[in-house]
């Protein structure tokens, strides 16, 4: 199939060129569209209580949660006369604002005491609007009240917070904060691809590449935001997977596609060649990666299944881009492709080298390397046993924002989570006035329960609200709700609220992990065992990523919960937890791309094998051929996911951190060293499978 894919690129490099061009073209016109379709929330699972409570109170109270809390500070009693009569004009005026359906405040209300600080100074406005808060539209009534109603109103210090000011804060710092990035790490990675290539013509490939996966898969994005909600963080996964892979299979092909010409074959034979060869690897490679980034779908968090659409969509454009775009591209430059020399010894690849070098050195002192390279991992993973874990709020904005601003604000002047109480409905409870009674004196005793407020009758059913004293999205606020619903209550209570749908998402992820990592083991073991024949290798590499993983995180761990490295990554709030969504994305996007250097370097290794090189030499030779790419491959990665740690946003910060540093480990200690080590150690023993399954193994 490669090779006949080769052959017509060749035959038909014109058209396939246009054809190519056109694409990428009307891709990324309707995929630019997709930016204000995307959404800052997803963390809801559908069929949990606290969604059930959600649509009770939205679909049969007609009810929603406000989108912009507003703190007034009148640094005065607020039961003043005067300032009584200013607040309730400006409360007139916000209701007047396009979008807002209704407002509601502590003067509105008749004093409601939930609605006003501990100094009697502040108060709040809820404001709300016609869709749900973490909506693109709720959200542009978030920007609207972030530049009107903060800071000196009226004679008021107004702080805007809330979901629609939050989200419009993160959505809008993301959106400059990918710009930056791009604008550094693109052309930085050009610099480094041209020194890297050895020539202009060449370097150049990896980005066509790249912004044709990227374009692509903002195209499928927008597509699915039609029937669907996207997260706004799935753009830089987008970004920085697209140029990534772009970089590794452009690499890849366009190395072997050089050798073969250095060996004197003709273009078409090169292409024929490269696509047999190279062109295998990256589509076996493209396919680990793609069905390891699909376990993200399996999680009930749309916010975790946008990742998965992101993942999937530009992993399988890169592995388009790399068969199909990039052939006839090389077959109409063809020799030209080293022209505009800059590097002329990384022009031509070399059998025995440094790399080679190393391999050998490794493979004369197994043991040892081995015991010291898992030392070291051990080492960095060691913090992991302190790590806690959390989900965004608006401590991953800069604590200058002033949406943060307010929020923090808002936590010390008011006794509780007024804005995001806990909301309990109690089905069929207007009956059960006594069982209701001990219920709520209960549940006011449930300690960071700071007030419960009276039942109230609707229909045969109670609504009751408690405040509480911590976070919402924190492990103190799923330790309450656990606690909460661990109490006697009467028959048919559901508990809700933002804490409560903190849980849920929570306990869901953490009940899908097992089927996820199963799907991510199961399908990497045969994939790989497919790609090398063994049943030893696919083992190994599964055990090795792991183990490259928990270091990884152990840094991570370190950095963000500890506070460490804050004059390199830039200064963020440490809150004393990582990001649960962020770091499981993390977990499989790395797991990906070790496993896309596995077999870049496997495949080299088996391919010098089956042409009779013992298994020391097939190492050594395999490793100086694929090691320059790896390297060179997990660099530029690193610095494209490192142009990330820029960003203000500190979930976004540790992705990048997590991933550059991830890649860097993996190509180094985990590839240069573990890897040869091993293979020495097991020996002819690498390859070995059962007689009866190795039919079932493809032919390089």
């Amino acid at each position: 199939m490669f090779r006949r894919l080769g052959q017509f690129a060749v035959r038909r490099k014109k058209i396939a060129v246009i054809v190519f061009i056109i694409s990428i073209l009307f891709a990324g016109a309707i995929g630019s569209q997709v930016f204000n379709r995307l959404d800052s929330g997803g963390y809801s699972i559908a069929s949990s209580d606290s969604s059930k409570v959600y649509d009770y109170i939205s679909k049969t109270l007609k009810e929603s949660d406000p989108v912009v809390v507003v703190m007034v500070d009148a640094a005065a009693d607020v039961n003043d006369p005067s300032v009584a009569a200013r607040a309730v004009a400006l409360e007139k005026k916000m209701a007047a604002e396009d979008g807002v359906s209704k407002t509601f405040s502590y003067w509105s209300a008749a004093g409601a005491a939930s609605l006003k600080s501990s100094d009697g100074k502040a108060a709040y406005i809820l404001i709300y609007g016609d869709n749900e808060a973490f909506s693109p539209k709720s959200q542009e009534l978030g920007k609207i009240f972030q530049k009107k109603y903060d800071g000196k109103v009226d004679g008021f210090t107004l702080y805007a917070g809330g979901f629609g000011v939050i989200g419009n804060a993160i959505t809008e710092k993301i959106s400059k904060d990918l710009t930056l990035s791009e604008s550094i790490s693109i052309p930085l990675t050009f610099i480094l691809l041209a020194f890297v290539f050895g020539a202009l013509a060449a370097s150049a490939m990896p980005l066509i590449v790249g912004v044709s996966a990227i374009l692509g898969a903002f195209f499928i994005l927008y597509l699915l935001t039609l029937f669907t909600d996207v997260s706004i963080y799935a753009l830089n996964l987008t970004t920085g997977m697209g140029l990534g892979l772009g970089i590794d299979y452009a690499l890849l092909m366009v190395n072997r596609f050089r050798e073969e010409l250095h060996h004197g074959k003709s273009v078409e034979d090169s292409i024929v060649t490269m696509m047999s060869t190279a062109g295998k690897t990256v589509f076996y490679s493209g396919l680990t990666v793609l069905v390891t980034l699909m376990s993200l779908i399996f999680f009930p968090l749309p916010f975790l299944k946008s990742f998965g659409y992101a993942g999937v969509s530009v992993v399988a454009l890169a592995v388009v881009g790399a068969l199909c775009g990039l052939p006839p591209i090389l077959a109409l430059i063809g020799e030209n492709i080293d022209k505009g020399v800059i590097r002329r010894s990384a022009i031509t690849p070399k059998e025995e080298g440094r790399w080679a070098d190393t391999a050998r050195f490794v493979m004369r002192r197994p043991v040892t390397v081995t015991v010291l390279s898992l030392l070291v991992l051990g080492i960095l993973a060691s913090p992991l046993a302190g790590a806690k874990f959390s989900q965004t709020d608006s401590r991953t904005l800069p604590a200058s924002n002033p949406a943060a601003i307010a929020t923090a604000m808002q936590a010390e002047r008011f006794p509780g989570q007024t804005g995001n109480p806990i909301e309990i409905i109690v089905t069929g409870g207007a009956s059960k006035s006594e069982e209701v009674s001990t219920y709520t004196a209960n549940l006011a005793k449930v300690d960071g329960i700071v007030l419960v407020t009276p039942a109230r009758v609707i229909g045969n059913d109670l609504r009751i609200n408690a405040i509480h004293s911590m976070l919402p999205r924190s492990p103190e606020a799923q330790q309450l709700i656990h606690d909460v619903r661990d109490l006697k209550s009467p028959e048919g209570t559901l508990v809700g609220g933002v804490a409560a749908d903190y849980t849920d998402s929570q306990d869901g992820i953490a009940s899908t992990l097992p089927l996820a990592f199963g799907w991510i083991a199961i399908s990497v073991l045969i994939l790989l065992f497919l790609f090398t024949g063994s049943i030893i290798l696919p083992i190994k590499a599964i055990i090795l990523n792991v183990l490259s993983l928990a270091a990884t995180l152990g840094v991570l761990t370190w950095v963000f919960i500890d506070g460490h490295l804050q004059w390199l990554v830039g200064s963020f709030t440490v809150t004393g937890s990582l990001d649960t969504s962020i770091v499981i994305l993390i977990a499989v996007v790395v797991f990906g791309l070790s496993m896309d250097y596995e077999v870049f370097l496997l495949s080299r290794i088996r391919e010098e094998h089956d042409a009779g090189k013992s298994n020391i030499d097939a190492v050594a030779v395999g490793l100086q051929r694929s090691a320059r790419i790896i390297t060179a491959a997990a660099v530029l990665l690193a610095v494209v996911f490192a142009s990330f740690v820029l960003s203000g946003v500190t979930s976004i910060k540790s992705m990048g951190f997590g991933v550059a540093l991830a890649v860097l480990l993996d190509a180094t200690i985990v590839r240069g060293l573990l890897v040869p080590a091993l293979m020495r150690l097991f020996g002819e023993r690498n390859w070995w499978a059962p007689e009866s399954l190795k039919r079932f193994t493809i032919k390089h």
